[in-house]
């Protein structure tokens, strides 16, 4: 297999994930990070996390992490809630309507993909692991967060603050 057809590969992943970011954009009205920090805070204790939190889950910097929070706070879909005795701390909260949203939402192509690869007997987790670090480490972006939407503006290799679309 030469660079051509592994590029087109790369590219057939990216532009399936680009699809299903915009289709679940228009179709909900909301992001796929804002969905996945949804969805993370129905598998926390009380429905609650903290920023930092989801600044490691979704491998974003913290200034795009506040940005999405902001998003669904403004809509009502999560609220922000000082911690007892420590006013420092602030949890990041679902709330009802935030998780009816999550009950209309299909199951994405992150989900699909992720219950196939979870699927996927341990050695060829590790190989297509093993392979994408090779990738990334090729074209020097490990530091670049993993923002799920790429665009133009985005230029490969260079470490630059990204933001939600």
């Amino acid at each position: 297999m030469d660079s051509i057809e592994i590029l087109i590969k790369i590219r057939k992943i990216v532009r399936s994930i680009n699809l299903e970011s915009k289709r679940i954009q228009k179709d909900f009205g909301i992001s796929i990070p804002q969905l996945l920090c949804l969805g993370h805070l129905t598998q926390c204790e009380n429905y609650q996390s903290t920023h930092s939190e989801l600044m490691q889950l979704l491998s974003l910097n913290s200034s795009t992490v506040t940005g999405i929070i902001n998003r669904l706070e403004n809509r009502g879909l999560v609220a922000r809630l000082p911690k007892m005795g420590d006013k420092r701390i602030t949890y990041i909260a679902l709330t009802s309507k935030g998780f009816k949203l999550l009950e209309d939402t299909p199951n994405i192509l992150h989900d699909q993909l992720s219950a196939k690869i979870d699927k996927l007997p341990q050695g060829k987790k590790e190989m297509i692991k093993e392979a994408l670090e090779i990738i990334i480490e090729a074209l020097h972006i490990e530091e670049i967060d993993a923002s799920p939407l790429l665009t133009i503006e985005e230029p490969i290799g260079k470490k630059e603050e990204q933001h939600e679309e």
